[in-house]
């Protein structure tokens, strides 16, 4: 079996004992170098980080292939990458990129293909000077986010 395939296996494996615990990205570089981020539905605690690292080097053979492993949770501030970590932020407040706008917003929900944001914005009045808060409320698709970033607010 290819190391990579290997890896893969034992990941999967790993994971699937975790159902909270889900996968955003594994990188396996030409020098054998695994890194591994995870996300789970709770927050990822050292532990998983821990358990999955042992999953997967306690089944690797160091004499068969030489390699370094490094399994870390998503970090704060990074994109959001599939739709599992959308739903799972339903409710904070992200920064999402798309070609045409910069949107700060809520998001009040998520599902297979699009995101809703909603917010308070400042608008011109219809009639009269000045201006008023309205709440608006916007679909978008995925296919058209370039980037979502989670705000942390202290």
């Amino acid at each position: 079996m290819v190391f990579k395939e290997k890896v893969n296996k034992l990941l999967s494996e790993a994971l699937s004992e975790r159902p909270s615990l889900f996968l955003i990205d594994v990188t396996i570089t030409d020098a054998f170098k695994v890194i591994v981020t995870l996300d789970d539905d709770n927050g990822v605690v050292l532990q998983d980080c821990i358990d999955v690292s042992r999953a997967i080097e306690s089944n690797l053979d160091r004499e068969e292939q030489d390699f370094s492993l490094e399994v870390a949770s998503v970090g704060v501030g990074s994109p959001l990458k599939i739709v599992r970590q959308y739903k799972k932020n339903i409710g904070r407040t992200l920064i999402v990129t798309t070609n045409t706008e910069k949107i700060e917003a809520e998001l009040v929900d998520a599902n297979e293909d699009f995101i809703i944001l909603s917010w308070k914005a400042r608008e011109p009045k219809k009639v009269g000077k000045g201006k008023e808060t309205v709440q608006k409320e916007q679909q978008i698709p995925y296919t058209e986010i370039k980037e979502a970033i989670v705000t942390v607010t202290f």
